[in-house]
């Protein structure tokens, strides 16, 4: 399965960890991740992802494939600024959000309007979106919602 990862490009350290859990967690169960490519969640997810063996893929807003963060493995550049939030969410089976600001909460609308299903870690309260507290219950949640 491929899972979208979204979140905030500047987080704490313990939504960092949050992030870097769910990579784990799912580099440890087979599963590619696929996120904005750049830092704060979308490092950490790939950044875990990657200590597990796990293919990471950033799909970037800009033209720029060294923009990536170090972890990801496959580099998509669009070009297309905020509108590639609907490429990173399309590309993904479901979506786990940790975090995020105004870019996660149009990720978690694209999401919610292509059926897939969300578990989100301290992100946005929207109808739809399973809330849960921990990585694993997040990875969980996916994997029951998909398989």
């Amino acid at each position: 399965m491929r899972v979208a990862v979204i979140g905030g490009s500047t987080v704490t350290d313990r939504e960092y960890e949050q992030a870097r859990d769910v990579g784990r967690l799912l580099g440890e169960r087979g599963h590619e991740v696929v996120c904005g490519g750049f830092g704060g969640v979308m490092e950490a997810v790939c950044a875990g992802a990657r200590e597990t063996g796990g293919h990471t893929i950033g799909i970037l807003p800009n033209e720029d494939r060294t923009a990536a963060n170090d972890h990801v493995e496959t580099v998509i550049a669009t070009g297309l600024g905020n509108a590639r939030n609907v490429l990173v969410v399309m590309n993904g089976d479901a979506v786990i959000a940790v975090d995020g600001s105004n870019g996660t909460l149009s990720e978690l609308g694209h999401a919610l309007d292509m059926d897939r299903p969300v578990a989100g870690i301290g992100t946005h309260s929207l109808e739809g979106i399973e809330h849960v507290e921990t990585a694993k219950r997040a990875v969980a949640f996916v994997e029951s919602a998909v398989e």
